[in-house]
């Protein structure tokens, strides 16, 4: 990058892949929007040799991104893999930044075009890498609290077999995010999945605690809600010693004819899957 440079992009995520394009080493990621945090997220898990991003953005920000499982679990794979950590400052944060060891690059969104204006400055860029890392420092870990996905989704084929994992890998893929729905959360997924394969409740709300996905009592609550709805239905099933145990079962014959890739859309259509 020469003294002085800029470049203009029709998307964070187009910003960000150019300007990470050929990095190493480590670099800062400062006061990140949610879409600018979004895209680094998609720009890294697409990477098959990235630096090492710190990234340090206000609190509401990761917060809104462990909102979302499919975002928030890619998240969490790059971060078991070392190729992202995340803090949540405790001052005030000014401009959106990327410090590497060589530029200092101000990110700027208007009008649907996203600028990164960048310096090679040599003493700029050691003045902001101190002014920053030490924000860095002082600032509080986050806690994501979601699992890694493909350790999700290797545990569940483990548990319940492949065809089980592809369809919930599937279903996920063809929502591309869970914020926003009612129904199919990383809950109602793995519970409707289940349903197609008449598995056990306790068995997949057992998976689902021990994973970190969501406490039993959690899976509990949205299984019920699935089945007020008429999504999903449940049939004992008699048990040596205890109470019987529930099987899950598909409550609409469109669910379960449908194409795995379907079904997000299919739930959509259901009437029942509408909130009261």
């Amino acid at each position: 990058m020469t003294t002085a440079s800029h470049s203009i992009e029709t998307s964070v995520s187009k910003s960000l892949r150019a300007l990470l394009d050929g990095e190493v080493g480590e670099i800062l990621a400062v006061n990140f929007s949610e879409q600018a945090t979004s895209g680094l997220v998609e720009v890294l898990s697409e990477s098959e040799e990235s630096p090492e991003v710190r990234l340090l953005v206000r609190e509401d920000v990761l917060k809104w991104l462990r909102e979302d499982f499919v975002l928030a679990s890619t998240a969490a794979e790059l971060i078991e893999a070392e190729m992202l950590e995340i803090r949540a400052a405790t001052e005030e944060l000014e401009n959106t930044l990327l410090v590497t060891d060589e530029t200092v690059v101000s990110v700027v969104t208007s009008e649907g075009l996203v600028g990164a204006l960048g310096t090679d400055d040599a003493e700029f860029v050691e003045a902001a890498r101190e002014r920053w890392y030490s924000a860095w420092e002082s600032s509080e870990e986050f806690d994501l609290r979601t699992p890694a996905r493909s350790r999700v989704e290797q545990s569940l084929g483990e548990e319940f077999g492949s065809e089980v994992e592809s369809d919930f890998r599937v279903v996920l893929d063809s929502l591309g995010s869970t914020r926003d729905e009612t129904v199919l959360d990383e809950v109602g997924v793995s519970l409707l999945v289940a349903a197609r394969h008449e598995k056990m409740l306790y068995d997949i709300s057992k998976w689902g605690e021990d994973t970190g996905v969501a406490s039993k009592a959690t899976f509990s609550r949205t299984k019920t809600r699935l089945e007020e709805r008429g999504l999903i239905e449940t049939e004992k099933v008699p048990i040596d010693v205890g109470r019987p145990r529930l099987r899950l079962l598909v409550g609409d014959d469109r669910l379960r004819e449908a194409d795995i890739d379907e079904l997000p859309s299919v739930v959509r259509e259901l009437p029942s899957a509408v909130p009261a």
